[in-house]
This record gives C-alpha cells, sequence and structure tokens, in this order.
C-alpha cells in the first residue's frame, strides 16, 4: 500500500509499504477514505518530538471502512464506515475508566520512554513516534486499528467524510479546550492560535456559553475565517500589543479563561522570542511558551488557562510566580477524544457545528509532501488540508 512516511526532519515521502495486518483478537484494519494533516503532525516535521525512525507512517486523523476483524471484535463488522479516535485507549484500565483515555495505562508499548521525559507515560496514539507506542499512522490506504471495541465511531448514512472526520481529534480538541475554562455566562474567552483547534476552540466557547470570544494569530486569513465563521474578535499580534488590547477590550480585568491551541512552536515578537529561539537551537529548551506566557500574563486573577497546544518537553522562564500569586487555575491534557466523539457527533447532525469550514485543501494522499509543505508555511491561504486516500 501506499502511505506517507517520515524519512527525515523536514522531509516526508509517499511509500510502498506492507499493507497492515491483523496481530491482535480486538485489532480491524480499516481501508482509509479520508485522512488529514495536523498541526501536531509539524512538530514530528520539524524535529522537535522524539523518537521518530525513517520509515514511520503518519498521520493521526483518519476515518474509513473496516475490511478485517479481530475474532475478539464485538461492536464492528466488515462495512461499517468509522471515524477512529488519534488516542489509542483499552477501555478497561483505571484511568479509561474514569474517561482519561489520553493516559489509558496499556496502550503504550513503549511506556518506559514517556516515562524517562515526562515521569509517567501517556496511551499510545497513531503515528506520532515510538514514545507513544511507534503504531503506524493513518496517511496511508489501510491502517491497523488496535482496541476497536473502544475507539472506533460507526459513522451514520447521510453525514460526509469532511462532516465526520475531525471528530479523530481536533474538533474534540477545541471543544475539551474550551469545556476546561468553566465557562460561566457572561465570560470572555481569548484563544491564542487561530489554526484548526483554535478555530473550533472558539467556536465551543459560544456553544458553551461564552458572551465574548477572542482570537489572537498573526496570519491575516486565519483571522478572517475566524470572524466570519466563529463570530469571535480578533487580534493580530504583529500589529498589536496582545497584553494591551486584551486589557481594554475587557475594561482592565483580562478574559475569565485563555485558550493556548499553539503549542511548543509558537511564534511571536520581542526579546523573549528571540531568546526562546537561542535557547531552542542550543537545547536548552525544548519548546517555545510565547503564546503560554502570554496566556497566563493576559487571564484575569481568578481565571483559567487551558493548555491544549501540544507541548513536547521542557521550557524557561516560566511565570509560575503569576500563577501562584494570582491564584489561576491551569488545566491540560491530550484530548480524551473517546469521551466526546458521540456528544459531538449530535452536534453536527443537530447543525449545531458545521467543521467543515476549516478545510481549504483536498489532494489525494501522493501530493501529501506538497500539502506538508503548503500547511507548514501557510501558503495558499492553507488552513486544513484532507487527503483522499
Amino acid at each position: 500500500m501506499k502511505a506517507t512516511c517520515w524519512i527525515r526532519k523536514n522531509t516526508v515521502e509517499v511509500q510502498e509499504v506492507p499493507d497492515p495486518r491483523i496481530l491482535n483478537g480486538q485489532d480491524v484494519i480499516v481501508k482509509v477514505t479520508s485522512t488529514a494533516i495536523c498541526g501536531s503532525d509539524l512538530h514530528l516535521l520539524d524535529g522537535y518530538i522524539p523518537g521518530m525512525e525513517s520509515g514511520d507512517i503518519l498521520g493521526h486523523e483518519f476515518m474509513g471502512e473496516v475490511v478485517e476483524t479481530g475474532p475478539e471484535v464485538k461492536t464492528l463488522r466488515v462495512g461499517d464506515r468509522v471515524v477512529v479516535p488519534f488516542t489509542i485507549a483499552c477501555g478497561v484500565c483505571t484511568a479509561c475508566r474514569r474517561g482519561l483515555y489520553s493516559v489509558c495505562e496499556n496502550s503504550n508499548p513503549n511506556a518506559w520512554m514517556a516515562e524517562k521525559l515526562w515521569g509517567h507515560a501517556g496511551s499510545g496514539a497513531f503515528g506520532y513516534s515510538h514514545l507513544t507506542g511507534g503504531y503506524a499512522g493513518g496517511q496511508a490506504e489501510y491502517a491497523r486499528v488496535p482496541f476497536a471495541d473502544v475507539g472506533p465511531l460507526k459513522v451514520p448514512d447521510g453525514l460526509t467524510d469532511e462532516q465526520a472526520l475531525f471528530l479523530s481529534d481536533i474538533l474534540p480538541t477545541g471543544f475539551m479546550g474550551a469545556e476546561m475554562c468553566d465557562i460561566q455566562p457572561g465570560d470572555i474567552i481569548a484563544v491564542w492560535g487561530a489554526g484548526p483547534v483554535g478555530q473550533f476552540a472558539a467556536v465551543s466557547a459560544f456553544l458553551l456559553g461564552a458572551e465574548r470570544v477572542i482570537v489572537i494569530d498573526r496570519f491575516p486569513y486565519r483571522l478572517q475565517m475566524a470572524r466570519d465563521h466563529t463570530h469571535a474578535e480578533t487580534i493580530n499580534y504583529e500589529e498589536t500589543d496582545v497584553l494591551d488590547a486584551l486589557k481594554t477590550m475587557t475594561g482592565g480585568r483580562g478574559p475569565d479563561a485563555c485558550i493556548d491551541a499553539v503549542g511548543m512552536e509558537a511564534h511571536g515578537a520581542g526579546p523573549a522570542y528571540a531568546v526562546d529561539r537561542a535557547l531552542q537551537a542550543t537545547k536548552l529548551e525544548t519548546d517555545r511558551p510565547t503564546a503560554l506566557r502570554e496566556a497566563i500574563m493576559a487571564c484575569r486573577n481568578g481565571g483559567t488557562v487551558s493548555i491544549i497546544g501540544v507541548y513536547g518537553g521542557f521550557v524557561d522562564f516560566f511565570p509560575i510566580g503569576s500563577i501562584m500569586n494570582r491564584s489561576l487555575t491551569i488545566r491540560t491534557g491530550q484530548c480524551h477524544v473517546q469521551r466526546y466523539m458521540r456528544p459531538l457527533l449530535e452536534r453536527i447532525q443537530n447543525g449545531d457545528i458545521d467543521p467543515t469550514f476549516i478545510i481549504t485543501h483536498t489532494m489525494p494522499l501522493a501530493e501529501a509532501p506538497h500539502a506538508y509543505d503548503i500547511f507548514k508555511h501557510k501558503l495558499d491561504g492553507c488552513e486544513k488540508v484532507v487527503l483522499k486516500a
């Protein structure tokens, strides 16, 4: 089969690789019909996530048709159309029973690697390095899906791939980011990042009762998308001092909650950003926390900072004093996707959310290297690429 493979830093190729096969009785094989490139995939492309090996198959947002099932699978049959969560979860461990699927205790066979970096391991994940299990990803013609009774969600007839695909990751991630803000009527929510996750976080904040949402980014086309489709107010951080602007827009208090939908490769301006670039280049810190620092400093006293942008290791100049002295709450985590898939599917069916607005490019799988290039470099107004296998 054909698959998008990580070759080395800044290089991906579509290669012929062996077809996946059933390895465990709880597996299914899915013929991929649609898959997508996520902002998190760029962290792999740019070499910031450890544990990648040449030839690893990328992709953690995918859906398709079940073509083979293991003997222990109870809920799926050949021919079922499914969307697959990026988190791989067993469904029976303590974490899964609590709904904390992204920290499943049984799905990461390389837990020892993650424990060295993070203290404890998270769950396995598709196409996201050997640190999260080394599972082959879904930017391919076929994919093996473990624990198939726990993860994949059947897609109803009448729903297009484009409507359902983002249930695999970014729609639940954006929704969880807003949910962690504990939004109350009248709240003002600020979102750093107008990428796909930031767009969905803004939509979700309104759905959960926010009165105003303010989105911060630097690309005019992404800010326009936020205004047009999420009805958020926007700030271009290359043109405006964000902290001053947020104080002005909130009567001096600051937003009630701030969502970091950017993560480890945040851009910025000024001396702090230059220091971060230097520290990262010399490997004295792994991540650039520009957006996170700003979100913490902007948040009102007693407010919440919700972190859904991906971080991999360690940061410097972290404003812990601001957090402690101003009674801020920090909430974060890789998304527990299985918890949100069905409720969000119902919202899509009811017309509360139309996730297709973020799609700007659709390409065949064979053009994945070009798709990565335009997505990474924000060319041709690229917000989200869907690949057709």
